[in-house]
């Protein structure tokens, strides 16, 4: 008798990873898509990218859907599940799908905090599009956040980092702020050459909104030099450890050896400045806590937390890790490849 299968999903604001495992750890299918985030897209299309994707692994396994259900379990951790209402109303969309026998879902922050401990608690912070954090002690209890944006009082993300720029490089422009090398880097990277070009094109919908989280990365290179371009990865460190105080205060952990795990782009990205800033900022709450920035996908992390529903043991674990975080990282380099060969045909 063959193993059972795991299906498991990260479904975030810029991507979204859908894995086939077996209860032994082997990679059975791995495959990625757009975003998927129910605030985004609604239900029904984040349920369409899921299906896609779906469709896509069973392919790539040989599976036949109709057969019945895919999975044993299926473990689908989405940005967008904030409250408990969308995750029953997720739940029984899904149920009724007859993608597994049996179906959890819930936001992704939990992924992360998964596949960054093994401790089973602490507090996780993902900064990648957006913003987010949840917090779990020893004793099962969660602090959560709603991440609705400014309506819950959220700033962070790589596009409020990047609408950031953009508006100090306007001010920059027109002399109601400081100077800033932002004026250029910022529209130099739409291929303009003024801020005020920039603000036209996104007025006038010729550049979409959400391409402002392409911006981040140019405020974090530039931050070394440029004081504005500082200040604002010190305001998104500020952020990142209100989240993480206001989860482990609320849990009681501040004296206790706990760890607070950071992922998604923004903070993979390794940036000494806004690392420095965090670390500092959660010493001064708590000597014990200590702070790690995931190297692991949260895919891997969502898988685990399905394979821990049907108790498998660490050599299944180890196996997910290695063999999952291989694809994923193989699939990373060939979507560099692609972009790098894009590149060059572009300037040619």
């Amino acid at each position: 008798m063959s193993e059972p299968l795991v299906l498991a999903v990260d479904g975030g604001n810029s991507k979204t990873d859908l894995a086939l495992v077996r209860a032994d750890g082997s990679l059975v299918a791995f495959v990625r898509g757009s975003l998927s985030s129910p605030h985004r897209l609604g239900v029904d299309g984040c349920l369409n990218v899921l299906t896609g994707l779906l469709d896509e692994a069973c392919s790539q396994a040989g599976l036949d859907r109709t057969d019945g259900p895919v999975a044993e379990i299926a473990e689908l951790l989405l940005a967008g599940l904030d409250f408990p209402a969308e995750e029953e109303i997720f739940r029984d969309l899904i149920d009724r799908r007859g993608w597994a026998a049996r179906t959890v879902v819930g936001n992704d922050t939990f992924a992360l905090l998964r596949v960054g401990t093994e401790r089973g608690w602490g507090v996780a912070v993902v900064c990648g599009a957006g913003i987010n954090c949840v917090g779990v002690a020893p004793d099962g209890r969660h602090a959560r956040f709603a991440a609705l944006g400014p309506i819950t009082g959220d700033w962070g993300g790589g596009f409020d980092v990047g609408l950031a720029a953009l508006s100090a490089a306007a001010r920059s422009e027109d002399g109601r702020g400081p100077l800033t090398t932002l004026e250029r880097e910022v529209p130099a990277h739409f291929d303009l050459s003024k801020p005020l070009e920039l603000a036209e094109a996104l007025h006038l919908k010729k550049i979409p909104m959400h391409r402002l989280a392409e911006l981040s990365p140019i405020v974090l290179a530039q931050a070394a030099d440029d004081l504005v371009s500082a200040g604002i990865v010190d305001r998104l460190a500020a952020e990142v450890v209100a989240f993480a105080r206001a989860a482990l205060t609320r849990l009681e952990l501040t004296q206790q050896p706990v760890e607070v795990i950071l992922g998604g782009g923004v903070l993979r990205s390794g940036n000494a400045r806004l690392l420095a800033g965090i670390e500092a900022g959660l010493h001064e709450l708590g000597s014990e806590i200590t702070v790690h920035v995931s190297t692991s996908s949260p895919i891997v992390g969502a898988t685990l937390l399905a394979l821990d529903e049907l108790g498998a043991g660490p050599a299944a674990q180890e196996r997910l890790r290695r063999e999952l975080g291989e694809a994923v990282k193989s699939y990373d380099q060939k979507q560099r490849s692609r972009s790098r060969s894009r590149s060059l045909d572009t300037s040619t």
